[in-house]
């Protein structure tokens, strides 16, 4: 993603207000992540300074975490040195992707004192580390010894060095015609050499300004590299682009030309963040906690399917349990033609007036051969009946199977359990000790409210799906499902929802389906009364009639404009 020096420096700049600011509060409210609660304008602010391997980053945030009893011992330590201090400068170091807080504050005994905290945004190397005014260490969240690394030492004590540099340039401190010396035409790769040479670009920019040209010459990388520049140094536009057809995401601060379609603005730079990492801090905890989960319901669905393909080709094998009837009947027809020792009987084929040839066992009576006939007849019938039953209960389970691995999409962390314990009613897991002992709770069905006002609830699994359906629902209530596609039960709790709201409860299904990605989603939609509940039928499984369809297509942030938190 483009967490990049460029990006690093808008925050920054967004983040001025709060100097003079007094810190209020300090929480670690998750391992990798610091909340700094700043009083500022009569109004609380908290700034999250992040050091997570994948979602590294710095933005103020609205929020709500819960922080741990106990605090941790880094917690501690931030505490007592910068808690109620005031803040003095934010500030970036060159174009990278570090940021220093200088904060003033005072000691035990009432002595003024001088912190900062250091951030550097690194990836998997990511560090938070508190110094003083002398730049001596006072703590780090990650702590480097001699001994794992050769280029520096992160411990309490030691003199803060910063971590090792490519030695890049800040493109800020030249010009477009000044970074064609850095520039080889002949080798091509133009983005490339922008990435290697210059402090705080990312790929997203250097493609940029490769692309702002049909052709990159000395005359227009300058032009191409100063019409960028010039841009980022405007006012931030942050925008949030994803593509549906490869599910790549991207955010930045500026609209880029790269970005044609599929584009959604913000109102700051911190509202992008808190929606996009929210959203993938989300999925990544799931990601953790249901991982065994999701693995064993695809290996399920995978080995179901396989299952479905041998059966429908045993079931094509029994097709012959009609010629073997055939066969027994006519041999009894003409019993009195056969002789003990033929091997064969060539007789009329009455249904069809064609001659058709017997095989024959010699060793046994012509009774015996018919009776052997109308054996395989009959076994080959009973496997028929058989093959279909076990046929229709793959396909059930298919079904069911699919209808969890999209259930797993859109799950939240609380909601693991219940999908685990709804697999081990159905006998496909073990049940697990301590859900026997998990005391019933009240089913939570998310909630959204309609632009005009109705409510509108969504099953996120298949309890919830049975319960919205069954029991909560009223009989002329609106319930709504993708056609022919897992998804999610969609209720509309009033008694005449507007076409709006209709429009917008099938944008609800269609988002929590297996379509979820696409557009122009069918949407089936009929009154509770026509849903049915086919007697043992798998949990969520429901057939309906009396339908009508319309078409929606998914859009996230409008969602989540509608949620209720």
């Amino acid at each position: 993603m483009a967490y990049d020096g460029l990006f690093t420096r808008k925050i920054v700049e967004s983040l001025q207000f709060l100097v003079d600011g007094r810190i209020h509060k300090i929480n670690q409210p998750e391992n990798d992540t610091m909340l700094v609660v700043i009083r500022q304008n009569r109004k609380n602010h908290q700034l999250l300074l992040s050091i997570h391997p994948s979602f590294t980053r710095m933005h103020l945030t609205n929020k709500k975490y819960d922080n741990p009893f106990d605090p941790p011992m880094f917690a501690r330590v931030f505490r007592k040195h910068i808690e109620g201090g005031i803040v003095k400068a934010v500030r970036q170091i060159g174009n990278d992707r570090r940021v220093e807080i200088d904060v003033q504050s005072k000691d035990e005994i009432g002595d003024t004192i001088y912190r900062t905290i250091i951030l550097e945004i690194m990836g998997k190397h990511s560090n938070l580390i508190l110094v003083d005014d002398n730049r001596k260490i006072i703590e780090g969240f990650k702590h480097l010894t001699p001994n794992t690394n050769q280029y520096r030492t992160v411990m309490p004590g030691f003199q803060y060095e910063a971590p090792p540099t490519q030695n890049k340039i800040n493109p800020f401190e030249i010009s477009g015609v000044e970074a064609l010396k850095y520039i080889d035409f002949n080798s091509g790769k133009i983005a490339r050499q922008l990435l290697n040479h210059f402090e705080g670009f990312s790929p997203l920019i250097t493609n940029e300004i490769a692309n702002r040209r049909q052709f990159m010459t000395t005359q227009t990388l300058p032009e191409a590299f100063d019409e960028v520049l010039e841009e980022i140094q405007g006012e931030p536009t942050p925008v949030f682009h994803k593509n549906h057809e490869s599910g790549k995401e991207d955010f930045y601060f500026m609209k880029l030309d790269q970005f044609y379609d599929d584009v959604v603005l913000y109102d700051s730079l911190h509202d992008l963040l808190d929606r996009y990492y929210d959203a993938r801090g989300e999925r990544e905890r799931v990601k953790q906690r249901a991982n065994d989960l999701v693995k064993f319901v695809q290996q399920q669905l995978h080995k179901s399917q396989n299952k479905l393909s041998k059966l429908i080709d045993e079931l094509e094998g029994t097709k012959e349990k009609e010629q073997q009837q055939l066969f027994g009947e006519l041999i009894t027809a003409n019993i009195y033609r056969i002789k003990q020792g033929d091997e064969s009987l060539t007789a009329l084929n009455y249904y069809n007036g064609e001659e058709v040839t017997i095989p024959l066992n010699p060793t046994k009576s012509p009774a015996v051969n018919a009776q052997n006939y109308y054996k395989k007849y009959n076994k080959l019938k009973t496997r028929e009946h058989e093959l279909q039953h076990q046929i229709q209960l793959t396909k059930e389970n298919i079904d069911y199977f699919e209808s969890i691995e999209q259930q797993l999409t859109h799950i939240s962390v609380d909601e693991i359990d219940d999908i685990r314990d709804e697999l081990a009613d159905q006998g496909f897991m073990k049940q697990r000790k301590q859900s026997k002992k998990k005391k019933k709770q009240t089913m939570q069905i998310q909630a959204y409210t309609s632009t005009d006002g109705d409510t509108i609830l969504v099953g996120k699994n298949n309890k919830q799906n049975d319960y919205l359906t069954n029991k909560q629902a009223k009989k002329h209530h609106l319930w709504f499902h993708t056609k022919d596609i897992p998804g999610s039960h969609v209720v509309i709790l009033s008694d005449e929802p507007s076409e709006e709201t209709i429009k917008e409860a099938a944008m609800l299904s269609a988002y929590f389906s297996k379509a979820g990605s696409s557009a122009q989603v069918p949407v089936d939609y009929t009154e509770i009364k026509h849903v049915h509940k086919p007697s043992g039928a798998k949990p969520g499984f429901v057939t309906y009639d009396n339908q009508k369809t319309l078409y929606a297509t998914p859009d996230y942030d409008y969602i989540q404009q509608l949620k209720v938190k």
